[in-house]
């Protein structure tokens, strides 16, 4: 039990990260100077969803994975939800196209880099942890 609480609470960070690091990216005008439309505003209701999916795709760190150090470990996890949200989320439930192209085309690498983010900061807390 004790793990599936670090994992939750650990991914949970890394989606509280995440979001911060979206919101600076749009704040300081890095997105949209790349013609990139991921905006979303710095809210309760995106906060919780980042937080809450965060902290379920931090369950994939209960997967033993031999002989990876936290950061590799992190990248590679961090893939996962990537792949889901340009190729599910974006051209099926939001309607942005396939990898979120209608939302410039360089959406698919700052996808990466967010998710990289939550996946590194998950691993990193769910060492610290342990």
């Amino acid at each position: 039990m004790k793990k599936l609480l670090i994992c939750f609470a650990a991914g949970s960070l890394g989606g509280l990260v995440m979001s911060l690091a979206v919101w600076a990216a749009d704040y300081s005008g890095i997105t949209s100077s790349l013609g990139v439309r991921i905006a979303p505003a710095l809210a309760l209701p995106c906060l919780y969803q980042r937080i809450v999916w965060g902290g379920i795709w931090g369950f994939l760190f209960l997967v033993p994975i031999l002989g990876l150090k936290a950061f590799s470990r992190g990248t590679l996890i961090s893939l996962f939800p990537t792949l889901v949200q340009l190729f599910y989320i974006f051209p099926y439930k939001t309607g942005n196209g396939m990898a979120g192209i209608e939302l410039g085309l360089l959406t698919p690498v700052f996808v990466l880099v967010y998710n990289w983010i939550w996946g590194v900061v998950t691993s990193a807390t769910i060492k610290i942890a342990r």
